[in-house]
């Protein structure tokens, strides 16, 4: 081997990879049960690496059972990380088989880490002048960066070289164990020195130089963080040792005798049939049958199904399939449009499939200059009509929400909507993948689709639908049915075997499409001339903000400039410095202003500047722009697969975060207005997290506070500080508020006292008094932690699984906040699910009722309505009983509803 190579050596750490994808992808299994998720994602990482390397030299790292060196130097190394799960653990035997199979080098050796191993290699190809790439997560991989060796993330498509060290870290690799020592690593139970976090050891090192010399020099180091410094120094040089990447592991291979070799095509299919990866094992076969080489063997699936795909362009051919979905229990459906506006769009081509690998494409306006005579659209879409519309008729998409407001647009009601393979995913699994149509189907069926960028181009040069080549768009629009009926064959039964998710499913989720389809389609009224007067006056304030900014720093400067923001609050002002970024350069993060706010008046104005000049930019001057010409509407859009609690959000416009305490957030709402002779009523669930907490916890405290009709803040005053109900003070009711919503957010006794304006110790006080009040609270916090432990997720009250992939994450921040996001997220996700059952409940009385009202927004806890005034009466006592009957919970559900011209005075 020369060691003038054009390729990289690939050092591949196996064991950081399987964690990775263990976590990170959904729980697959093959029809036997066996755990296959771990095996999947590294392979797929492998055969990536080696499409887009072409490498001669590779080699898999995996670690070895047992202790290491680093157990005998310190016996509580990585003592407190939880045991290897069994789903996980089974995958270990097949995956290195799998590997060996791939003709990919694999080494695991006794007594050291897969990180020694790959530092072993690294260096010795740095002697051979052999260029490196380490394909890793970890972190600490980062001390062996320099101008020959890379670290890439192939999960995440990062890379880091020597200056990407220094930018992520705001040191040089050659200092990262140094700071590894300082920090240390709570999930290897590296010591390292209390109280010195990332910050404050990248501060010292940037002083400093190097540990030694902060050793050397400790004495001079002031305040507590000092004196935990001295009081650790003996334990320093082992915290160092424990982090330091062994380089000189005895091995029998050197680098220049890792050569990739062709891969073992019995094993391989042996293996692909045992684990069911399917589309790999077919991607073999034609190889095999057709003598291609290893490479080719990474070309689309498509390329093989493509020729199952029927382009439908006679009268007969659409006649056979007609009768054949008018027979079928159910099939799945799709459309192709001229854009992504359900508003706008119309329809191109529609695309069917009753049976995997069998779909057909009707195209229907496809109008670029020589295209063949198509089906008369009008004709057609009357013919499926009477289909799409039948209830009976189960049909399967993706993103039906999409579809029923496109064939809306062409007077089709679609009705019969029974499965949705988006929502599948995301009630399985909300946090496991994207729930894209691309993203499932290689998570699913390790089957990689045609792109829309693949047969449209991308960016300004992109073509709508209509102007692509049917030969082209036939095969894109086929496959989406057909993988759309695949993806359900394989989804809805992993749904179906849980009854709490298939509730979730069938009772929450799906009845909502047709219910936000509506809304969307309703729209807003918006005062346009209002929000361009809003515009003028935030354009005036923020000019005589600029004008004050300047008077306060003593000289014009950019407001929009981070870099000359810095040199006039740091530089030239001398503010002290509380926080700096990766580059190591004082920050300007809008927290940063905000604790600067408080004693500086220039970082005040910035922060109002910057709010003022947001709200300008994103609703006084953008609304106005997305009225919609026909509608005289604004329309958003509404996403059910997108938050991992169940939360709705929304986009174009973004309704979520219109401010509601700002004057000027108030007046935006204001714009929102009713029709002539109709009135908005808004009705909005009163602390709905808090009452949820009540039930969840079963505390008796809390659930007297709420059945009595008691104001809670004021009922938490009066349990925690130990004074009678009608003697607490408005400080009082403001800390008890604090700790109320801090708790369920999992805020630590550090953020209560950043809050509270007091010092960590009072504010541990205060959540210890808390607790001894409420103690259901606490034992419900600790049975949430613990069980999202044990079993990766948990659960509202519905059933709706939330999973957290980082709750037995090695990195302690992580863990912590997985651990965070536990006890809030049943929380959360109740109140999610409890305003989609109000939506469902609401929207069919609408329907049968047939009063002159419609819902036209959903935002956090709240719905508005657009109800005509001889219907208000009704509406007003009707709809919010019918969200607080939404669910039963052990407290009552408390509605509070408002009517007004406008959404403000509504509110």
């Amino acid at each position: 081997m020369s060691t003038t190579a054009k390729t990289p050596l690939i050092l591949v750490d196996g064991s950081s990879y399987l964690y990775r994808a263990f976590y990170a992808l959904p729980p697959l299994t093959n029809s036997k049960g066996q755990p296959t998720g771990a095996v999947y994602g590294v392979a797929n990482m492998l055969r990536r690496l080696i499409k887009d390397y072409q490498p001669t030299l590779i080699v898999v790292v995996f670690d070895a059972k047992g202790k290491t060196f680093r157990d005998e130097l310190f016996a509580q190394y990585k003592a407190h990380r939880p045991p290897m799960p069994d789903d996980l653990r089974t995958q270990i035997e097949p995956l290195h088989a799998l590997v060996k199979a791939m003709g990919i080098p694999l080494l695991v050796i006794e007594g050291v880490e897969a990180d020694d191993v790959i530092g072993t290699l690294a260096v010795q190809a740095r002697r051979q002048k052999l260029n490196t790439v380490i394909s890793t997560g970890d972190k600490d991989m980062a001390q062996l960066v320099d101008d020959h060796i890379t670290l890439v993330n192939t999960m995440t498509d990062s890379r880091l070289n020597r200056e990407g060290v220094i930018e992520k870290f705001g040191i040089p690799p050659e200092r990262i164990v140094d700071y590894l020592a300082l920090v240390g690593d709570t999930s290897d139970n590296i010591p390292g020195v209390p109280k010195v976090g990332p910050k404050t050891a990248v501060k010292w090192l940037q002083e400093y130089g190097s540990l030694d010399q902060i050793i050397a020099r400790a004495d001079e180091i002031s305040g507590k963080v000092g004196d935990s410094l001295r009081e650790n120094l003996a334990q320093l040089e082992l915290s160092r040792r424990l982090a330091t990447i062994k380089c000189d592991v005895d091995l029998a291979l050197a680098p220049d005798e890792l050569h990739l070799q062709a891969p073992d095509t019995a094993a391989l299919r042996g293996l692909y049939q045992q684990l069911e990866f399917k589309t790999w094992l077919a991607q073999l076969n034609e190889t095999a049958d057709e003598e291609k080489s290893f490479a080719a063997a990474e070309k689309p699936a498509t390329e093989k199904t493509a020729a199952d795909y029927e382009t439908i362009l006679s009268a007969e051919q659409f006649q056979h399939w007609l009768q054949q979905l008018q027979s079928a229990e159910a099939f799945a459906f799709d459309t192709e449009t001229t854009s992504l506006d359900y508003i706008q769009a119309e329809i191109v081509g529609v695309s069917f499939a009753i049976e995997a690998n069998k779909a057909a494409y009707v195209p229907l306006a496809h109008d670029y200059p020589g295209a063949p005579a198509q089906l008369n659209r009008e004709q057609v879409l009357a013919q499926l009509k009477p289909l799409l519309e039948d209830p009976r008729r189960a049909k399967i998409g993706q993103n039906l929400k999409y579809d029923m407001s496109v064939l809306a647009n062409h007077g089709i009601t679609l009705d019969g909507i029974a499965y949705d393979t988006m929502l599948e995913s995301y009630v399985l699994n909300s946090t496991a993948s994207r729930h894209d149509m691309d993203s499932l189907a290689l998570a699913y069926l390790q089957h990689e689709t045609i792109h829309f960028e693949d047969i449209a181009g991308k960016g300004s040069k992109q073509i709508t639908f209509n102007q692509i080549a049917i030969e082209i768009a036939a095969p894109y629009a086929a496959e989406d049915a057909d993988v759309t009926l695949r993806l359900h064959q394989h989804l809805w039964p992993k749904v179906a075997a849980e009854p709490s998710l298939k509730r979730v499913f069938s009772e929450v989720e799906m009845p909502l499409v047709p219910v936000l389809s509506r809304m969307e389609r309703n729209g807003v009224l918006i005062d346009s001339d209002m929000l361009k007067r809003q515009s003028k006056l935030l354009a005036e304030r923020m000019i005589e903000l600029e004008q004050q900014a300047h008077d306060a720093a003593g000289e014009p400067f950019n407001l929009a400039s981070p870099k000359q923001i810095q040199a006039i609050l740091f530089d030239k002002q001398g503010l002290p410095v509380l926080e700096k970024t990766p580059t190591g350069q004082p920050s300007t993060a809008e927290s940063v202003l905000q604790e600067l706010a408080l004693e500086y008046e220039l970082p005040r104005l910035l922060l109002e500047h910057r709010s003022l000049s947001k709200l300008k930019s994103t609703y006084t001057d953008k609304l106005p722009e997305q009225i919609n010409p026909r509608t005289g509407r604004v329309h958003t859009s509404y996403h059910q697969a997108v938050t991992a609690t169940g939360r709705l959000s929304s986009s174009d416009p973004n309704l979520q975060n219109i401010p509601i305490r700002s004057e000027e957030g108030r007046r935006i709402r204001q714009a929102f207005i009713a029709a002539p002779g109709y009135q908005l009523l808004a009705a909005d669930y009163s602390q709905i997290e808090l009452r949820i907490m009540a039930h969840l916890s079963n505390d008796n405290s809390l659930k007297r506070a709420f059945q009595q009709g008691l104001d809670i803040h004021s009922a938490t005053a009066a349990e925690v500080f130990g004074v009678p109900l009608d003697q607490v003070d408005a400080n009082q009711r403001r800390s008890a508020k604090a700790i109320n919503f801090g708790l369920i957010y999992g805020m630590s006794a550090f953020g209560l006292a950043k809050q509270l304006d007091v010092d960590r110790y009072a504010a541990q006080q205060y959540i210890d008094l808390y607790f001894s009040r409420y103690p259901g609270v606490k034992d419900f916090m600790d049975r949430m932690r613990s069980e999202a432990h044990d079993r990766g997720y948990v659960e509202t009250l519905l059933g709706r699984r939330l999973y957290l992939p980082e709750i037995n994450s090695r990195n302690g921040q992580r863990r912590q906040y997985a651990e965070r996001a536990a006890i809030n997220a049943p929380m959360q996700g109740t109140a999610a699910d409890i305003i989609k059952l109000a939506m469902i409940t609401t929207d069919h009385w609408l329907q049968q009722t047939k009063v002159e009202a419609r819902m036209i927004m959903q935002v956090h806890d709240e719905l508005v309505f657009e109800i005509h005034q001889d219907c208000l009466d009704e509406c007003r006592q009707q709809l919010p009983h019918l969200m607080s009957q939404a669910a039963e919970l052990s407290v009552p559900l408390v509605v509070d509803a408002g009517v007004g011209d406008n959404w403000d005075q509504a509110h």
